[in-house]
């Protein structure tokens, strides 16, 4: 992985950098294909709409874009990932945030990762994460660093050798996997969870619901509990990488019979009509 931190080729922040001492900022994860970053103009957006809630220093946007498209151009590969964090930058020792006008900003490239494609053709396996997100409407749909949630749930998956996880909140709702969001089909109606309280809104979440608007299959934003999917006929996850991923079976319980799933209908009309 290589990283640079305010528009500097570095691995090292400020040990004060609020990112490390509170997990105080945002960031965003982007595809970049033939070096070009995808979707570059939603991850802006994502970072402003994001910073603005968390009241961070804002950094001058189209620096950070030239940045960013200076390093894609730069890079041997033409496929990997880019992250982006924002942070509300060094010093003190508190919470409070008076006196940050200046933010820290990291921009690392990793490889991407293949195995995606591989999903894809196979379908991923889905367990139920035991470990719930918490229910606050001022953080949801926002990507923030406070990832322990995350880190938690994906050692379950490790552990049952699954590819993703369910992920409920404190009232045992469904709200999401681990890294992607969830969709699912029952005939021409095609369900996602409210991310009102809880949750990441992902940024192919959004192109998804734009793309169903437009399409002959109904879309509801609804409040279920997991056992919804026992009887769906269909469900996919995604995320900008996947960026779209079938589900062939999620396993809730090891004393009981796992969900199915054959249908493709949803992701090979979503996967052909989603593409960027």
């Amino acid at each position: 992985m290589s990283y640079w931190v305010n528009g500097i080729e570095s691995q090292y922040i400020d040990a004060s950098d609020r990112a490390v001492q509170f997990g105080d900022g945002c960031f965003t994860t982007i595809h970049v294909f033939n070096h070009q970053p995808k979707m570059l103009d939603m991850h802006i957006a994502r970072l402003m709409h994001d910073s603005a809630r968390l009241k961070l220093p804002q950094p001058d946007w189209p620096e950070l874009e030239k940045q960013i498209s200076a390093i894609c151009q730069q890079q041997s590969a033409d496929e990997f990932v880019m992250k982006i964090i924002l942070s509300r930058g060094a010093g003190g020792r508190g919470y409070s945030s008076v006196g940050f006008t200046c933010p820290t900003v990291v921009i690392s490239i990793a490889p991407f990762p293949k195995h995606y494609q591989e999903l894809q053709r196979t379908g991923t396996k889905l367990i139920l994460s035991t470990i719930p997100t918490s229910k606050n409407a001022y953080l949801a749909g926002m990507k923030h660093l406070n990832r322990l949630e995350q880190v938690l749930i994906r050692q379950e998956i490790d552990e049952a050798q699954a590819d993703e996880a369910l992920v409920t909140d404190t009232d045992g709702l469904l709200v999401e996997c681990c890294t992607a969001n969830i969709f699912w089909r029952k005939g021409d109606c095609v369900f996602t969870p409210n991310l009102a309280h809880s949750g990441v809104n992902g940024l192919m979440r959004q192109r998804i619901i734009e793309c169903l608007m437009a399409s002959q299959y109904s879309l509801e934003v609804v409040e279920r509990f997991p056992d919804v999917l026992s009887c769906s006929d269909e469900v996919i996850i995604c995320n900008s990488l996947m960026p779209i991923l079938p589900v062939v079976n999620i396993r809730v319980d090891e004393n009981k019979p796992s969900w199915h799933y054959q249908s493709r209908e949803l992701f090979e009309y979503l996967f052909l009509h989603c593409q960027i």
